[in-house]
């Protein structure tokens, strides 16, 4: 006996979503379920519910707003959640009243259990690799101390969120823009973690695992191999989530709209996006403005967050650079940690790098070097060396649009 199928109704208002905005809608798992199916309805076009899933020992994955339905068996899962055996015993429908009307929201979610195991989806495929020099050699970028500089970006998203790609497809694409490494970081959820290696050998690049931990008021992200990072809690134990199990944890598009930072945060991380997709006008400085008044000794990293072809950012727009001693996720991770950072607006753009006490400048002829006392002077010639030391340093026009950004 699998059970049968559990149903949950109702009319949520908008005094719901402030008394409680995650509501958990429990169904019991039997011994020996193969597997469950939950579909949720409710009128698009009036709100916005998200959807994930709780299991008896714990998270079972997350998708948002992204699906309308989901399946969890022993052997896989719908992108967004965990396969594995279904242990018997209380479950729960996770669902977030994102955006509910004043007149209210109909829903109706359903959850049928599965007595036999379905078969599996196809494995994803991207297409055949196209080799691409890394992004140092195309650009004649100098060793230094045995470290080099890799070109990546530290927001994206798959099918496992709310992207259109899958894994493979999405490492070709970075792969093709010229990338050396990207992390990859679906909301709220760590099931696309398992692909990363194979899809980063098979193209060539170096896939980071991350989360973008999401609330309705801030976004940030925790990168590398932490394992889930639990969205419910407050800022403070993302942050500490993050230290104790070896990750960075960044915050997301600090001035990006309705997704701005608005969580409170006594230990403030010092890696932010400073530079974002949706920095659409770079002669606009409240992103650097609020870099200087979030901590004195900010890392600006720079991410496109990227979701489908014709939104957001391509991968790599802009590109953030990475001085590490090879490009394996784990030193990737320790130069990050490190600060060791620049940020162009794509891998081929102009350059700013920080080489030792000497700043390398490419394609940047015309442009004004701001020094971080502020003093300001003229940059001559396409590939120069000028004297450097600590940064933050950044390139601008002469209508004072942000250029390039280095530590």
């Amino acid at each position: 006996m699998t059970g049968a199928t559990t149903v949950h109704r109702g009319r949520w208002s908008l005094q719901d979503r402030l008394d409680a905005m995650l509501r958990e809608l429990p169904f019991e798992v039997a011994p020996g379920t193969a597997g469950i199916t939950v579909e949720l309805e409710f009128d698009r076009t009036q709100g916005v519910l998200d959807l994930g899933c709780l299991g008896a020992a714990g998270f079972r994955g997350w998708s948002g707003g992204a699906r309308d339905t989901y399946t969890v068996t022993a052997g896989w899962a719908t992108p967004g959640y965990l396969p594995g055996e279904l242990e018997p015993g209380l479950w729960n429908v996770l669902l977030r009243l994102h955006r509910i009307p004043p007149g209210g929201l109909d829903y109706e979610v359903r959850v049928r259990p599965l007595g036999a195991l379905p078969a599996a989806p196809p494995a994803p495929k991207g297409p055949d690799p196209v080799p691409r020099p890394p992004a140092h050699e195309r650009r004649d970028i100098p060793e230094l101390d045995g470290m080099r500089w890799y070109a990546g970006d530290f927001h994206s998203h798959t099918v496992h969120s709310d992207g259109a790609l899958n894994v493979p497809e999405l490492a070709a694409l970075a792969r093709g823009q010229g990338l050396d490494f990207l992390a990859v970081t679906d909301h709220n959820t760590v099931s696309h973690h398992p692909e990363l290696p194979a899809a980063g050998a098979r193209y060539g690049i170096s896939l980071l695992p991350g989360q973008e931990v999401t609330r309705d008021d801030g976004h940030a992200n925790v990168l590398g191999d932490t394992g889930w990072v639990d969205f419910r809690g407050t800022a403070g134990s993302w942050r500490e989530h993050a230290r104790t199990h070896g990750g960075v944890m960044s915050v997301n598009h600090p001035l990006g709209g309705d997704c701005a930072w608005r969580l409170p945060l006594a230990d403030r991380p010092r890696h932010a996006e400073i530079w974002h997709s949706g920095w659409y006008d770079r002669r606009w400085g409240a992103p650097l403005s609020w870099a200087q008044a979030w901590r004195p000794d900010v890392i600006a990293i720079g991410g496109s967050d990227f979701h489908r072809e014709g939104a957001d950012g391509l991968p790599g727009s802009p590109t953030t650079w990475l001085l590490a001693e090879d490009d394996n996720p784990a030193a990737l991770l320790t130069a990050l940690a490190a600060g060791r950072t620049a940020v162009s607006a794509g891998p081929d753009a102009t350059l700013l790098l920080r080489l030792g006490d000497e700043l390398l400048l490419l394609g940047a002829d015309g442009t004004v070097l701001v020094r971080p006392d502020g003093w300001r002077e003229v940059v001559h010639g396409d590939r120069t060396i000028l004297p450097g030391g600590d940064g933050p340093y950044r390139l601008e026009s002469h209508e004072n649009e942000v250029i390039a950004l280095c530590q």
